[in-house]
């Protein structure tokens, strides 16, 4: 009864300031059009508190569904979640089948979602099979009021090699010589051939867990991003940190190097 009577007045406070943070937004602070967001911290939450690895993907997952609601309640149009990096496939056996199993459950809820429209950013490659087969069943196309990239087999430096791969099959398939790719070569051709073109770079990234670090993620894209981190593992991470970061870059001076 103690602690449940010292819960609530915390609840109501952070109600309070989440509302204040809202009303903040609603005037005068410009809210990120394509927010990205490393999900990290999901094992050590899961020691912290006696549960198992599987255990703290599984609360990630849950967060993340829940982070996309607040994103859709400030209207941001798009979502880049940095979900299993080409790394984290060389994890042990045991631990890759569960983060299979549990993303693609993931992205089968995020799919059924309203609105949300899901594309796959990585190298679906080196994905395993059944995982690939899941994710792409699910992806889908057409209008929407906002769209969710699930970076999966993702690798920053790979996404470029892979980039200027495609720019140079695509321009040599065209009968275009060496030389001239070469000499026409520009930032706005690779930007076409990554796994985001079309898409507005991200605005804001967000990391979880205190770590002060990318990771490879969006290593192009993220050129001119603001970055808000966050010391809260990905599981308890808030709707208040969220509104925080928002605030946080809309109070900021952005020149793009200018």
């Amino acid at each position: 009864m103690k602690e449940d009577s010292v819960a609530r007045p915390v609840s109501l406070l952070y109600r309070l300031y989440e509302r204040r943070l809202l009303r903040e937004l609603d005037k005068s602070v410009p809210v990120p059009r394509h927010v990205g967001v490393i999900t990290d911290g999901n094992r050590r939450w899961a020691k912290e508190f006696g549960a198992t690895t599987a255990d703290g993907h599984r609360a990630g997952a849950e967060k993340i569904v829940e982070f996309l609601g607040w994103c859709d309640e400030i209207d941001v149009d798009i979502v880049t979640l940095y979900v299993l990096s080409k790394e984290n496939l060389a994890r042990s056996a045991e631990e890759v089948a569960v983060l299979i199993e549990i993303i693609s459950d993931l992205v089968e809820k995020i799919a059924a979602l309203k609105g949300v429209r899901v594309q796959l950013v990585g190298d679906l490659d080196i994905l395993p099979p059944g995982l690939r087969a899941r994710l792409e069943a699910v992806t889908s196309v057409g209008d929407c009021a906002m769209r969710v990239n699930v970076a999966v087999g993702y690798g920053g430096r790979q996404e470029i090699v892979n980039a200027v791969k495609s720019l140079l099959r695509t321009r040599t398939d065209d009968g275009t010589d060496l030389e001239t790719i070469i000499s026409e070569l520009s930032p706005q051709q690779i930007g076409e051939h990554l796994y985001t073109k079309g898409q507005p770079d991200p605005d804001l990234i967000i990391r979880s867990s205190g770590e002060q670090r990318l990771s490879g993620f969006l290593m192009w894209q993220s050129a001119y991003s603001e970055f808000y981190f966050c010391e809260a593992y990905w599981p308890d991470f808030r709707r208040t940190d969220f509104l925080r970061a928002v605030r946080d870059y809309g109070l900021r001076q952005r020149r793009f190097g200018k």
